[in-house]
């Protein structure tokens, strides 16, 4: 799987969308970061993040690179939209992930495209995973929160050596949804505004 990714970042590369060019920069982190933070605060006010966001940005996402690039642009967008909501999909379908935090990283991705969707998942799961032991352990509910992701690192390994994947997790939410009351948005925010800052960094 992993041998894919050189491949697939290089032919993101060639699709004839302008990866670096400044002015493309400017627009598509623009966008994603103001929609963030939009969904940031709406996360926080209501603790969902709603479709009337994430919708239009993931279609405006698709158009922007086909307006780009054509259909090279299009496949571009589809899968940094696949890539960048794939593992909250994974979290939403199997350990009480919300939905609309998987809607808005594949309306990010769309945006983003491949690689740099690469580049904004990574910074989003690193943000999420430092935001969450700080709230676990402001509301002293670390030690309960860190039992249950073992449970479900243990139920998966579990899968994987009995070639099961039907089915969800074994264990329930611990104490009604303690994963959840964090407004993962929040963690979205800050992920894409690092790996907006890693990017220009990096152009210059």
């Amino acid at each position: 799987m992993f041998g894919l990714l050189p491949n697939l970042l290089q032919a993101a590369q060639g699709s004839g969308v302008p990866l670096w060019d400044a002015q493309t920069l400017v627009v598509q982190w623009g966008v994603v970061i103001g929609a963030s933070l939009a969904a940031a605060l709406w996360d926080v006010r209501t603790r969902r993040i709603p479709n009337g966001l994430t919708g239009p940005l993931f279609l405006a996402g698709i158009a922007w690179h086909v307006w780009l690039g054509g259909p090279a642009g299009a496949v571009d967008s589809a899968l940094g939209c696949f890539v960048a909501a794939l593992p909250f999909l994974v979290l939403f379908l199997y350990a009480g992930g919300g939905a609309g935090d998987a809607k808005m990283m594949g309306a990010v991705g769309a945006w983003l495209g491949l690689a740099h969707g690469l580049v904004a998942l990574v910074a989003v799961v690193c943000a999420g995973a430092l935001l969450g032991l700080g709230y676990a352990v402001v509301k002293k509910k670390f030690y309960s929160v860190l039992g249950y992701v073992m449970g479900i690192a243990m139920t998966w390994i579990g899968k994987v050596r009995a070639g099961k994947w039907r089915g969800g997790i074994v264990r329930p939410l611990p104490q009604q949804g303690e994963l959840t009351e964090m407004p993962y948005a929040l963690s979205i925010l800050s992920g894409i505004c690092i790996a907006a800052i890693g990017i220009v960094l990096w152009q210059a």
